[in-house]
């Protein structure tokens, strides 16, 4: 079955497109990914100087199933690439020249300077890539110096940004969006208005993941001290499939949505796409369970669309949000349905009869 795509004019090969993060932190594990079958890729983020970017050791954290072990939850304070520009501009040419039909996509990020980030996409688009994807979302280590969420939580900033990229930008532009905010439409659209032709959604959540109650040290801990970090896995995705369909009701027609967050299996990626997004990225998932996933969102997908008869991946995007209505709409709903008895029994003394877990199932859809 075709899996292919286009977004923004870029034709994907699939929909699944490996995040910006360790994943993709050097040529070698980018070629990989296409080896293995992604569609895309989104390369470790970029900046004009990396001297100033150093990482510490350790710098994740796991949050586990009090039940199973299972890691639920997940907390980095990695930053950006340390690896110097001129090394990543010879990669890029490389890999496009090795893999045409794979689409690579550059996270760049500078500091809040037209020529900086005006210098950086001209660089960068050189060598041929496919997309830009502003980061506007870091949630830790470069806001000091006003980058990443920084910039992405005030919408003044992310739409000037954006159009300093896009009056230079040759390729498509999207812009990566913090979930730090209280409403992610607000910036997204302005983006849009700089001249972002996508918004990929959403980054991580700034978290602290937990504490030592042997030291009482919080964690991750680097020689006894920490800071906030980013955090992702399963946990956040019910977070982004909100923020993914605010979007996709908010966003013109034409901005397309690269959806992330929490995304492990097929399962996950189709709530994205019928949510809005016409891709979905995986960095966290690949970082937990491998690059070899892939196979299984590719036979997820084939298997879905041949049971609900969809043709292409690109009706499956958005099919679910027409069913989002207002608190009121649902009420009449239900009376017209008959079914207000049923509505009307979570009273009081029915609450007081049952084990507040026997009503709480009783009023549970899934």
């Amino acid at each position: 079955m075709n899996l292919s795509i286009t977004v923004n004019g870029i034709n994907f090969l699939n929909p699944f497109v490996l995040g910006s993060g360790p994943p993709g932190t050097n040529a070698r594990v980018l070629a990989k990914s296409f080896d293995a079958g992604w569609g895309g890729a989104v390369a470790k983020t970029v900046s004009l100087e990396s001297a100033k970017v150093v990482n510490v050791v350790p710098r994740y954290g796991k949050l586990r199933s009090r039940d199973t072990g299972e890691i639920i939850g997940f907390e980095n304070i990695e930053l950006i690439s340390d690896r110097p520009l001129d090394v990543w501009l010879q990669e890029f040419r490389e890999l496009k020249k090795a893999y045409p039909r794979h689409i690579l996509i550059a996270s760049i990020m500078e500091e809040y300077d037209k020529e900086r980030w005006q210098e950086l996409t001209r660089l960068v688009q050189d060598t041929g890539i496919d997309g830009f994807e502003l980061n506007f979302s870091c949630p830790h280590g470069m806001t000091e110096r006003r980058m990443g969420s920084e910039m992405g939580e005030h919408p003044d900033l992310t739409e000037e940004v954006t159009r300093w990229v896009t009056e230079v930008a040759r390729v498509p532009v999207w812009a990566k969006m913090t979930p730090n905010i209280t409403n992610i439409r607000e910036p997204s659209q302005a983006a849009v208005r700089g001249g972002a032709s996508g918004i990929s959604a959403i980054n991580t959540i700034l978290s602290v993941i937990g504490v030592d109650l042997n030291t009482l040290r919080p964690l991750p801990t680097v020689e006894g001290y920490t800071v906030p970090g980013g955090y992702s896995s399963q946990a956040v995705r019910p977070i982004a499939l909100r923020m993914v369909s605010q979007l996709a009701q908010a966003l013109p027609q034409g901005v397309s949505i690269s959806g992330i967050g929490g995304i492990e299996r097929s399962h996950d990626a189709l709530e994205f796409m019928l949510l809005g997004a016409s891709t979905v990225q995986l960095c966290t998932g690949v970082m937990l369970h491998g690059l070899k996933i892939i196979d299984e969102l590719q036979e997820g997908l084939t298997k879905f669309m041949a049971d609900k008869q969809f043709e292409s991946v690109a009706e499956i995007v958005g099919k679910s949000i027409p069913y989002f209505s207002t608190h009121m709409d649902l009420v009449q709903r239900m009376k017209q349905a008959k079914r207000l008895r049923a509505g009307e029994s979570s009273r009081d003394n029915d609450w007081a009869d049952k084990s507040i877990t026997e009503k709480t199932a009783e009023l549970t859809s899934n």
